[in-house]
């Protein structure tokens, strides 16, 4: 079932997006007993301030958003169109004095590979690894207007490629924005996890060669569909641990639980669709419960924020806490030039 598309769903998910980032970063190494002592209550968890600081995982998401404006700005996307703003942004952000919010190992082995002029961006992407950067920055690929689903496939795929290659850090991807973009255009959240394990079977043996060349013999695998196919299964796995906690609910235990600690893209997509399904006519409690996890608390709780906000706009967010958070600026100024498409 699909519902009249939400007013402001790309406003409301990136104002989500970085409240969550900005909730989780002060819990994102503590296990849940040491958050309560620290924050007291999860249900009353409030945002840090005066100024609400934003990690790398919403930096890197506004270098994505960025990379789009230019690429979409040149004509219709393509993998050149796609690549070369993209790489540019990575690099300008690798090299901002600004990138000092514990930004993962992955992203700046990758960014420092992708600063040499003339190498093949496959050259730079890490294959071994599927962590969570590969995911926790596609939200403006599931928001931005006017994208073809094999270009809003394909270009998810892309970006996570430039620095995380594991073929599951590519289907998470698409998955995460797959889901944003179902829910900005009014998907009901009850049948959310089936429509994404649907997709995430019709798209196993896809290989999006056009974008991503030839990564996948980088990999070890035999063919390309067998190389993508290992990313969509682990993604299956992790969709079936979310359907089960959803059969059971159990908001006042700690999500990462049911499925897994967020460090690694599949699971932090799986514990931030958890928590924003949990409750999803409460987003400020799904931040909550996904700030107050034992695992990668802000990279989860952007996640669950992107998808709330998809779901119900701008509307849900304190406007204490929007008036706080780092970028707003930005953030509305994309959020209104995509939902006035």
């Amino acid at each position: 079932m699909t519902l009249p598309m939400t007013e402001r769903p790309a406003t409301g998910s990136l104002l989500g997006l970085a409240l969550g980032d900005a909730l989780g970063a002060p819990t994102e190494f503590d296990d849940v007993p040491a958050i309560l002592a620290k924050c007291g209550p999860w249900r009353a968890m409030e945002l840090p301030g005066p100024v609400a600081y934003i990690t790398d995982d919403t930096q890197m998401a506004l270098a994505v958003a960025r990379g789009l404006r230019t690429g979409t700005g040149r004509g219709l996307l393509g993998p050149k169109r796609w690549e070369r703003p993209l790489r540019e942004e990575f690099v300008d952000w690798y090299q901002s004095p600004e990138n000092n919010r514990a930004p993962g190992a992955t992203c700046l082995r990758a960014c420092d590979r992708l600063k040499t002029e003339g190498r093949a961006w496959q050259d730079a992407s890490q294959l071994h690894s599927k962590g969570c950067g590969a995911n926790m920055r596609v939200t403006p690929l599931g928001l931005v207007p006017g994208l073809s689903d094999e270009q809003r496939a394909g270009a998810a795929q892309m970006q996570a490629a430039l620095t995380h290659g594991h073929p599951t850090a590519l289907a998470a991807s698409d998955l995460t924005a797959h889901a944003v973009r179902l829910l900005a255009e009014g998907a009901e959240p009850t049948g959310l996890v089936g429509r994404l394990r649907s997709y995430a079977y019709d798209n196993r043996g896809t290989y999006h060669e056009r974008w991503l060349g030839d990564l996948w013999t980088r990999g070890g695998a035999a063919t390309p569909e067998a190389f993508i196919a290992t990313g969509w299964d682990e993604c299956l796995g992790v969709l079936d641990r979310l359907r089960d906690a959803l059969a059971a609910p159990s908001p006042e235990t700690d999500p990462c639980l049911a499925t897994g600690a967020g460090w690694i893209a599949e699971e932090a997509l799986a514990t931030g669709l958890l928590c924003f399904l949990l409750f999803v006519d409460a987003p400020v409690l799904a931040l909550r419960r996904a700030a107050c996890t034992s695992g990668d608390s802000d990279s989860i709780a952007a996640l669950t924020g992107a998808f709330a906000g998809a779901h119900l706009g701008p509307d849900g967010w304190p406007p204490e806490w929007v008036a706080r958070v780092e970028h707003r600026d930005e953030l509305l100024a994309f959020g209104a030039e995509w939902d006035a498409v």
